[in-house]
Formats: structure tokens, C-alpha cells, sequence
């Protein structure tokens, strides 16, 4: 059973990722692509049921089928026609190489995570709101901070006519800060220059543990399931099980999601009561789930055979926005036929389906080694379901929080920290001492995400 479904993301073989192609490559023709892209989906879409054209008897004879692939101008036309109306997320590629660098956490990037937000005043001016900074990058040595407001780049105000991915795109750029009175934006005069570098990105961004009420609580803001950190992830929970913490506090409002193995690996570490129980499970289409559907169960090891830290929990504080998709809702979703979730913030994106890279090469691994080396097209389609313990699946609309609150850029706070609303309420449950006063439920109108251009923003993802 598991000669396809092992353990997500990225193997030594991604190294030197070009090493094995032909620099000297005969492009592909549309129709080889598209031939490719049809093959894949009609084999591993976990919605090939919605679409006519990925039916097994759908061509009558060879020539059909070909007639059928000469149709298109382009291989990104191919697969948008054979993409079922469902599909939220599945994607191609023309090059694998920037996919198979970001399954390892390299990215480029200066570091800041930002939101670009609609002017309250005037939903044609926009305005830049720094949501964190990662570890060891450039916007942390320029000292960006979370909370930074930037209303023009380079000089130029920030608006709706603004080309937002090749301004964040360039090599390098300077935000211009910015202060609100309440009413207007006005530039300070303080500005800083920021380069985009390849970054590896370690996700356990915060760890802090806090003595309330003579009970040690932990808190992790944790920004992406990137497998090949579980170690440093691990580490962090063998920290948090030294400290003897009771409660914990899981900050995933700004996770996009990333390995299933990780969230797996994961949702043991904050147990370890419920071992092999199971996790989740994971189902295909209906040609191939009788040899391929899986169990995954909780476990008391990570990849690299470490025993997994579990601090056996019996309830979890779980911060979530918008952004918390795929493998972070797999928190949520595994999590709760178990324990007390408690989830503190807005509703998450509704993702729970997973993927995995598919080459052009036979069926059914579709893998690296055997790709057609005439093209360099790679696919990331959604190829399962993820269903809980309890049968919970399909959930589009994302899961709704226990309490509703609301980041406001006006009220932003430090991540992790006392004043940091969705904080300050999580320790208010753990303490009983939570009063009645108003709350902001209403998110801020963002525009434009930092990572929405990332290859694997909100997905969940198997290696195959």
C-alpha cells in the first residue's frame, strides 16, 4: 500500500534537479504536452468524474484522441479544459525546477510576509501591512517588523492599477512607510531597501513558553508544513515536553499548509495518547482507490526515524485567518474526533484535498526519473480526500472558529505575545478569565497575499 503514498515532499533525488536533463532539449510539441496533461488527470484526478473528456471510453480510436489534443494552442489550455468545475487547486507548470526547489523550502524571497490591504477611505489606494518577518533574511537584518506600514514602493503610491507581482517581483525594492492617525496614511519618511535571496525557509518561527497561573503554556507560531524541518520541529516539542506545558497554543493563522506527513507527525507530537489510532484517511478517484487508498494512523516517529516528543494534550489552542489552509485545517480536522480543539480567529480557506507531482512519464508514478525530456512542464493536481476519523471531508467552506476574532491592522500586536488580540485571547480561555467586551470580527480587505504567487500557497502535498 504504500509503494505510492510514503511520506511528502522533497527526496535527496531534487538536488542538482537538472543534472540528468539534456541541456540541449527538443521542445515538445502542444499535443505532446496535452497529451501528457490528459493522461495524468484521467489517471489520478480526484475529480475525473466531473469532467466528460477524462472518461476511460471518452475516444472512439487513436486519431480521435489526437484530433482532441491538437485542439489546443497552448498546454495551460489543455489543462484549464480538463479541470473539473471543483478544482480550486491544482496547477501547472512549465518549469519543475521552481517546484521541486519550493518542496524543499527554498525560496526566494527577501523574507517579509505582507498583506496588501484596501484604504479603508478609499478602496482604490492601497497600503502594505507587514504580517511577520522570517528568521536569518534580509528583512530581518533591515529591520522590518510585524505591524510596518508601507504606502508607496520605490516612491510610487501603492493602488488598484498597480502591477503588485512585478513590483514585489524585482531583485530588489524600497518600501515607504507609513503611519495612520485613524482617518489618513501619511508617509514618515523613514524607508528601507530590501533584495530578494534564496531563502530555506524554517517554519517553527516562534517558540515561546509562559508561566500562567503557576502552569507552563506553550506557544509556536508555525508558517508551513515543510517536512524536511520535522526535525527542528520535533526538537521544538521536546522543549516544550522539558518545560512540562499544559496547554498549548498553535498559531497557524499565517500556514498555507504544505506535507501530509508533517500535520500527521504533527497532530502526534501534540498527543501521543492515540497511537496508531487513526489519523486520516486518503481517498482517490474511483478507478484508483481500491489500490491506493490509505490509512494514515498517529505514530510515535518522524521521518528520520526520531521518536516523536508528544506532550499528550487533551485539548489545543489552534489561531487561524483566511490563510490557514490544507494541511494546517488537517490539524483541525484530525485532531478533533480526539481532543478539544479550540479554534480562535475567522474561518479557514476549506482545503482538503491533497496533490502530488506529476511528470510526463507512464503511469502510474508519473515519476522524475522516466520524464519525457523534451519539455520540462510538471503538474500538481489534486489527487485525494482527506477524511477524518469521524468521516469529515468535503469541507469547502473551511472550518468556522469557536470564538470569531478578527486581526485589524490597526491592532496588529506582536506575535505571541501579551496585546496581540487572538494571544490575549487564547490565555483568557486557558485562564477562565475571559470577560464580555467587543471584539473585531471583521477582517481587514486584503488584496493581494505575499505568498498567493508561491507554487504550493494553500497545498497539501504527497511525494510520490
Amino acid at each position: 500500500m504504500k509503494k505510492i503514498l510514503v511520506l511528502l515532499i522533497v527526496s535527496a533525488v531534487f538536488i542538482n534537479c537538472t543534472d540528468d536533463i539534456d541541456d540541449n532539449l527538443r521542445p515538445a510539441t502542444t499535443a505532446e504536452v496535452a497529451d501528457f496533461i490528459l493522461r495524468g488527470l484521467n489517471f489520478w484526478s480526484v475529480y475525473k468524474a466531473d469532467v466528460p473528456d477524462l472518461a476511460n471510453d471518452r475516444f472512439e480510436n487513436e486519431a480521435e484522441r489526437q484530433e482532441f489534443l491538437e485542439q489546443f494552442d497552448s498546454p495551460e489550455q489543455a489543462f484549464d479544459a480538463l479541470l473539473s468545475f471543483q478544482d480550486r487547486f491544482s496547477i501547472l507548470r512549465s518549469d519543475f525546477v521552481e517546484l521541486e526547489n519550493a518542496l524543499a523550502g527554498i525560496r526566494t524571497s527577501t523574507g517579509m510576509r505582507f498583506s496588501i490591504l484596501q484604504d479603508p477611505s478609499d478602496t482604490s489606494n492601497l497600503f502594505g501591512l507587514v504580517r511577520f518577518v522570517n528568521n536569518d533574511s534580509p528583512a530581518q537584518d533591515a529591520g522590518v517588523e510585524r505591524g510596518m506600514i508601507f504606502t508607496s514602493v520605490n516612491g510610487t503610491p501603492l493602488n488598484t492599477s498597480s502591477d503588485l507581482t512585478a513590483i514585489f517581483g524585482q531583485a530588489s525594492f524600497t518600501i515607504n512607510l507609513a503611519d495612520y492617525d485613524g482617518n489618513n496614511f501619511t508617509l514618515n519618511g523613514n524607508s528601507i531597501s530590501l533584495t530578494q535571496v534564496e531563502l530555506n525557509i524554517n517554519p517553527v518561527h516562534i517558540t515561546r513558553t509562559f508561566d500562567v497561573e503557576g502552569e507552563s503554556v506553550g506557544y509556536m507560531h508555525y508558517t508551513g508544513f515543510t517536512n524536511e524541518f520535522d526535525p527542528q520541529l520535533n526538537a521544538a516539542f521536546g522543549e516544550f515536553q522539558a518545560a512540562g506545558i499544559t496547554d498549548l497554543i498553535l498559531d497557524l493563522r499565517h500556514n498555507g499548509g504544505g506535507s501530509i506527513e508533517t500535520a500527521n507527525d504533527l497532530c502526534s507530537m501534540i498527543t501521543g495518547q492515540f497511537n496508531n489510532q487513526l489519523f486520516i484517511t486518503q481517498v482517490y478517484n474511483e478507478d484508483r482507490n481500491a489500490e491506493f487508498q490509505v490509512n494514515r494512523n498517529f505514530n510515535t516517529q518522524i521521518g528520520n526515524g526520531s521518536t516523536i516528543n508528544s506532550l499528550g494534550l487533551d485539548r489545543v489552542f489552534v489561531l487561524t485567518t483566511s490563510n490557514t489552509a490544507s494541511a494546517s485545517e488537517l490539524i483541525l480536522s484530525g485532531l478533533e474526533p480526539y481532543i478539544d480543539v479550540i479554534q480562535i480567529g475567522v474561518n479557514t480557506s476549506g482545503k482538503f484535498e491533497g496533490s502530488f507531482l506529476l511528470y510526463d512519464a507512464p503511469a502510474p508514478n508519473f515519476s522524475r526519473s522516466q520524464a519525457n525530456p523534451n519539455h520540462r512542464y510538471v503538474m500538481l493536481p489534486l489527487v485525494l480526500r482527506s477524511v477524518n476519523a469521524d468521516g469529515l471531508t468535503d469541507y469547502f467552506d473551511g472550518f468556522t472558529p469557536d470564538i470569531e476574532i478578527a486581526e485589524s491592522f490597526e491592532n496588529l500586536g506582536q506575535l505571541g505575545m501579551p496585546g496581540e488580540p487572538l494571544f490575549d485571547i487564547a490565555i483568557e480561555e486557558i485562564t477562565a478569565t475571559r470577560s464580555a467586551r467587543s471584539i473585531n470580527t471583521t477582517p481587514d480587505r486584503v488584496y493581494f497575499e505575499s505568498d498567493q504567487n508561491d507554487p504550493f500557497y494553500q497545498r497539501m502535498l504527497l511525494e510520490n
